[in-house]
């Protein structure tokens, strides 16, 4: 693949012709981001960011691009790259850096090309860093404490980034304060479930062009993006069963309605399998060999590591390309497996990923979190932080505002009563 650097902005992008159509996808996310757009009138005011650099780490699609925009509205210089091979939208890419957000990314990087541009944003020496699997933050921490230095700290989008940069902090290695953006309750019950649950299903069908209803759908992981495929595949018409590690999580997904049982069980019954927990080796030869003839194979956990396509290609005897975005495997006994975008995120390689009301409250919950590092940052430890319960209530708060809705207040008296123990 070769590249376009852009001089005028110092960008690398792959089509930068095409930034009209990405202009056009970014005002229509933009205008279903109301809470976001008050956020950055709000950092505007207040001049927080101004001359602050951040560094971003995310699927650059339409949304992300109205994230990095508003941060550098807000004053601070921006440079992003993608965190997916395959969810960079190139057109999305040449109208942000047409903006004058420094932009690293296009569709189809290699892994070698990814570690490049992620170099590229951390050669912008930023002193906040917004990221998606904590990509950004281990690379930084491998440029050593002289760099580290200008870091004041994180914000990580995923649970799989949460998770790494615990392990980090675990063993003592975390050198800066991260704010853990994925469990703000505005963040993971909806972007989560809602957003994924319908993005996922959204991603399937247009990769597929197939019927969801009468399915049998197997959802491997009953976290929030697990329940979210879940219950949107039930809601579709599919039958749905739920593999599980967790006994509390199994006993959910069967009080939900839906059947639970091993994945070595499951792998005889289903049509179409959902990978979501955010592990390694979900699927492997094993069920693979087990499944039915054109079963459907995809992942919307983080990493493209769910389904183990090395056991697929180990176990089959011939592939070819049937659709954009679904590979057919035959396999040595003779029956055929389709996987869905190389095993990578199906809800944003193969679709536009989550709604763009949903991301209005995981975007809002960034940037204020990175005002928050940028004004207090310099007084936290090197730990992993929740997201601050004033900005967690305000972001809901706003996004009810958004659909025209008001709430109940609790009355003085109810206050009281509440907070005693008398009756």
């Amino acid at each position: 693949m070769s590249s376009v650097s852009c001089p005028r902005d110092l960008s690398t992008i792959k089509i930068p012709a095409s930034a009209p159509s990405g202009r056009l996808k970014m005002g229509w996310a933009k205008s279903n981001m109301p809470v976001l757009s008050r956020v950055t009138r709000q950092l505007t005011q207040k001049r927080s960011l101004k001359g602050r650099r951040i560094g971003m780490c995310l699927h650059l699609e339409a949304k992300t691009a109205v994230l990095a925009q508003s941060l550098h509205k807000a004053g601070a210089t921006v440079a992003i790259t993608g965190s997916n091979p395959l969810s960079t939208q190139d057109d999305v890419a040449a109208a942000l850096a047409e903006t004058g957000v420094q932009v690293h990314a296009w569709r189809g990087v290699t892994e070698k090309e990814h570690q490049a541009n992620l170099s590229r944003v951390l050669d912008t020496q930023p002193e906040i860093l917004v990221d998606d699997g904590a990509e950004l933050s281990i690379s930084a921490h491998l440029r050593g404490k002289a760099f580290l230095r200008n870091v004041i700290g994180a914000c990580e989008e995923t649970t799989t980034g949460v998770k790494r940069l615990k392990a980090m902090q675990h063993d003592g290695r975390l050198r800066f304060p991260v704010i853990a953006v994925n469990d703000a309750l505005t963040k993971f019950l909806f972007d989560s479930r809602y957003g994924t649950g319908q993005s996922g299903l959204e991603g399937i069908m247009r990769a597929t062009n197939l019927l969801i209803a009468g399915r049998h759908v197997v959802v491997a992981g009953f976290g929030w993006v697990g329940r979210g495929i879940a219950q949107r595949a039930k809601g579709m018409g599919a039958r749905v069963t739920v593999t599980e590690v967790s006994p509390v999580r199994a006993l959910e997904a069967l009080m939900e309605g839906f059947d639970v049982m091993p994945m070595t069980d499951a792998a005889e019954r289903g049509d179409l399998f959902v990978t979501a927990t955010g592990g390694i080796d979900v699927l492997t030869s094993d069920h693979f060999l087990r499944m039915k003839n054109e079963a459907i194979l995809c992942n919307v956990g983080h990493f493209n590591v769910e389904v183990s396509v090395t056991d697929l290609e180990k176990v089959s005897r011939s592939k070819r390309q049937v659709r954009s975005e679904v590979t057919e495997y035959t396999l040595r006994n003779g029956r055929r497996l389709y996987l869905l975008s190389e095993g990578r995120l199906v809800n944003l390689a193969a679709a536009d990923g989550h709604p763009a009301e949903v991301m209005d409250m995981s975007f809002a919950d960034q940037a204020l979190s990175a005002e928050y590092l940028a004004t207090r940052g310099d007084h936290l430890q090197a730990e992993v932080y929740p997201v601050p319960e004033e900005i967690d209530t305000k972001v809901a708060e706003w996004r009810l505002e958004a659909f025209g809705k008001k709430i109940d207040a609790l009355t003085i008296g109810q206050r009281k009563y509440l907070q005693s123990w008398r009756t």
